[in-house]
């Protein structure tokens, strides 16, 4: 394997934890004494946004146009959210961040409430997350006898208090409306927008809010620079490096930090290390559980934003999870669409009744009593589903869903016609 620079496993090493002593020695911190002693919160936003960062949590939408939309000198009530849920089937490098570097995310938050002159953070983590959570205790603390968190942060006048929520646990909390309700003690709900959480977020106060490997990059932008930051990437829409967490038909599941922009063919060949038991590839998701399948034309497809979604399907959190040869695509779909249907809140008829309907319809064809007009009940629920939801939850269910009819309809067709899978005889 080829090895590239580490900046969010720079301190990653097996079965340890990186605290405050090991991550001051590595640099931690000195991107927060920059930016409380050298810059003021603007050039901090300024930076981010010259940086490219885009949001790590799946939406991918840029970092810095995101803060420009809070009302950062406002004073006032104002709150800082980070987004620990991480629920999406084949994501786990959030997990991986705070297994291994905690103070990261701790940081990058303190840094980012200077940016946006927000006094007060909670992050909202996973509720399985346990030893996650008490590496975060360990590192808020450590943080907050060192004088780096809490009134007068490195004896300036900028003071941050930052408090660990654990929580109850549903995949619509990824989005950020229902997080924020979840907090608030209500049921998870996605709220109408406009207004916007910059607005209007948590007790009807400004709050932003971000995921956790999007806010662990912050201080290594400040740190090192923005030009630093983009040069990471191998593509020129790119920045930075992304943790890509690889699972499924491959000989080495695991999780690694690379550039930005690397090849989809690299990530599974080269560290992934290839397909497992010899067999070939089949189709892939490129960014977790709710993105459409890219087939082996995709290979050389650099898994960045833009480049991903020229291809058709989208970067989402980097989840990388690779189908064999052998994989029945309308049950790997049928799986997925599953989940999707158990985690939908109910809110809207789209999502309530059009996921339990199409888990219907592939249940018939899987289980060889499919017709071929469900083809085209398939593709019309996908229609009625697609832009007609309250948030995006049934809509990522789509994903693989739209892939599926468009890149596999052989596959369905012969399900109907040999009234089976014929995967399975």
């Amino acid at each position: 394997m080829k090895q590239h620079e580490q900046v969010l496993f720079k301190n990653r090493s097996p079965g340890e934890t990186a605290f405050l002593e090991t991550y001051r020695k590595s640099g931690g911190y000195q991107g927060l004494e920059k930016a409380l002693t050298k810059m003021s919160p603007e050039q901090v936003r300024e930076e981010v946004k010259k940086s490219g960062l885009r949001g790590r949590g799946g939406a991918g939408f840029a970092t810095g146009m995101k803060w420009s939309f809070f009302p950062a000198d406002k004073p006032g009530e104002k709150y800082l959210v980070c987004n620990g849920d991480e629920m999406e089937p084949g994501t786990y490098k959030d997990r991986e961040i705070l297994m291994a570097d905690p103070h990261q995310l701790v940081e990058g938050m303190i840094i980012s409430a200077y940016a946006l002159q927000i006094p007060v953070g909670v992050i909202f983590i996973r509720y399985a997350y346990e030893q996650c959570s008490r590496n975060l205790e360990r590192a808020i603390a450590e943080a907050m006898e060192a004088g780096l968190l809490g009134k007068n942060i490195l004896k300036s006048d900028f003071s941050f208090e930052l408090h660990l929520h654990r929580s109850a646990g549903r995949y619509i909390c990824g989005e950020e409306t229902a997080l924020l309700n979840s907090l608030e003690g209500v049921r998870a709900n996605p709220r109408s927008k406009p207004p916007f959480p910059a607005q209007k977020g948590i007790f009807g106060k400004p709050t932003n809010v971000n995921n956790v490997e999007t806010f662990a990059n912050v201080q290594h932008i400040i740190a090192h620079g923005s030009a630093w930051f983009k040069n990471l990437a191998f593509t020129e829409s790119g920045s930075g490096t992304k943790l890509y967490c690889l699972s499924g038909h491959l000989e080495r599941p695991e999780c690694f930090e690379l550039p930005i922009g690397i090849s989809l063919g690299a990530v599974i060949e080269e560290y992934g290390g290839g397909v497992w038991r010899g067999r070939r590839f089949k189709a892939a998701l490129p960014g977790g559980a709710s993105t459409p399948y890219l087939t082996a034309e995709h290979l050389g497809v650099g898994l960045d934003f833009d480049p991903i979604e020229k291809a058709g399907s989208r970067l989402g959190t980097g989840a990388v999870t690779v189908f064999d040869e052998t994989t029945c695509m309308v049950a790997a779909t049928l799986n997925l669409n599953r989940f999707f249907a158990r985690e939908s809140c109910g809110w809207c008829t789209p999502c309530r009744d059009g996921l339990p309907f199409i888990n219907w319809l592939l249940e018939k064809i899987e289980n060889g009593q499919g017709e071929m007009g469900d083809i085209d009940m398939l593709r019309e629920q996908i229609r009625n589903i697609n832009g007609r939801t309250f948030c995006a939850l049934a809509m990522g269910a789509m994903g693989p869903m739209q892939s599926l009819v468009d890149l596999f309809e052989e596959e369905i067709i012969d399900h109907i016609k040999k009234r089976c899978c014929p995967l399975k005889t």
